[in-house]
């Protein structure tokens, strides 16, 4: 088939009694869809564990710079470059001279003077950091007066603008995957190289409130009953439906610095840290459960079922099944769901007659139209392969 552009990831997660995302008054968040109101979770929660996942397959072990999204980051700044020999002052002074500059906004603090944090958390690569560190240690040892200072380093970020945006992975895998908005002059935006939708039960939403009181160890001891508090939470449980889709050309231009539409003419051994990226998602989507309330509901989970659809057509999501809600009152309800997917699946088919590989990792007996069943480890692989090779069979 022709070389696949895109790679789209299907999964269903169940999780019972859990409270995996809240909203602002601390309940689950939900959805309206179709005929019934689900429990959902977000896309920025999805990612955010994805992202921090500390496993054997965890992105920071890839070898590639990372990132870090901080308020905080002024504050990092200032702080190696005191380490690095830079009085106090002096550092304090190249900190606002890049804010004047515009690579990151001003944030006050309740006095008004300005504070060692941004307005809003930004996202800067480590490697951006470092180099942005240099050059201010630098600049700092040669310009003794504050003014001059700030000067110098305002024409080195208008000089070296695109110095910075082409420093490999300068900005961290995290944009390379998910990407950056910044309204900076100084910093490239990157587009994200991976789309992901908000994952929802497939079925009505579940939830009840949780009461419980927290007991007086002394109090008790004492000969008292009383609590030391009563408490409520919301707790939800079903089976998810999520799905994403991996921008082929944009990842790899992401990772290698290349224009996207030259992104088939370079190697394989230019897409292999691609193919690696890919692998490794594969596995923390899988496997990585988001949640909060960790510690009394152990929301930890692996995905029952995961297809993989790989292609050169624009993606379609297959969220469609599950418009009109699958009732709870059946036996079978993981396999009714797949049986939603698979029916959904060749609906698509006969109307579009689009050309899509596709594998797949199942718990249960089930068949998917024109799928291989495969192990976690052999699915990745084959995704990796697709990547790295720029060709896959249907």
């Amino acid at each position: 088939m022709a070389i696949p552009r895109f790679l789209q990831i299907h999964t269903l997660h169940n999780y019972p009694a859990a409270l995996l995302n809240r909203d602002d008054a601390g309940l689950a968040k939900r959805l309206p869809y179709g005929d019934a109101i689900r429990t959902r979770i977000s896309s920025q929660c999805l990612k955010r564990h994805w992202r921090v996942a500390d496993d054997a397959f965890a992105l920071g072990r890839l070898d590639v710079p990372m990132a870090v999204r901080s308020r905080e980051t002024p504050r990092l700044i200032k702080d190696r470059m005191m380490e690095a020999g830079v009085p106090e002052p002096q550092a304090q002074i190249a900190v606002e001279g890049l804010r004047a500059a515009g690579l990151v906004d001003k944030a006050k603090d309740l006095k008004g003077q300005e504070a060692l944090e941004t307005g809003q958390a930004v996202l800067l690569g480590y490697a951006e950091i470092q180099y942005l560190v240099q050059r201010c240690v630098a600049l700092a040892g040669e310009h003794a007066d504050e003014k001059a200072l700030k000067t110098a380093i305002a024409a080195f970020l208008k000089e070296e603008k695109k110095n910075i945006e082409a420093l490999r992975l300068g900005s961290g895998l995290e944009s390379a995957l998910f990407g950056r908005m910044v309204t900076s002059d100084v910093l490239a935006s990157r587009d994200a190289a991976v789309y992901v939708a908000h994952a929802f039960t497939v079925h009505e939403a579940q939830v009840e409130n949780d009461y419980f009181t927290v007991v007086d160890d002394l109090l008790q001891e004492a000969g008292e009953a009383g609590s030391a508090g009563i408490f409520d939470t919301e707790l939800a449980s079903g089976l998810y439906y999520g799905y994403l889709v991996v921008d082929v050309p944009q990842l790899v231009a992401n990772l290698e610095g290349v224009e996207i539409k030259k992104w088939t003419h370079i190697t394989a051994e230019q897409r292999e840290l691609a193919g690696r990226v890919v692998q490794s998602l594969l596995h923390l989507v899988a496997t990585v459960s988001p949640g909060a309330k960790r510690g009394s509901t152990a929301p930890f989970e692996w995905a029952k079922f995961m297809l993989v659809e790989a292609g050169d057509w624009q993606p379609r999501s297959l969220a469609g099944a599950f418009h009109n809600a699958l009732p709870l009152r059946q036996s079978a309800l993981r396999e009714s769901a797949v049986r939603r997917l698979a029916d959904e699946i060749s609906r698509m088919d006969e109307a579009y007659g689009a050309p899509l590989a596709r594998r797949f990792l199942s718990v249960d007996d089930v068949t998917v139209p024109g799928a291989l069943r495969l192990p976690l480890h052999a699915l990745a692989e084959w995704a990796q392969s697709a990547v790295v090779q720029a060709s896959v069979e249907v």
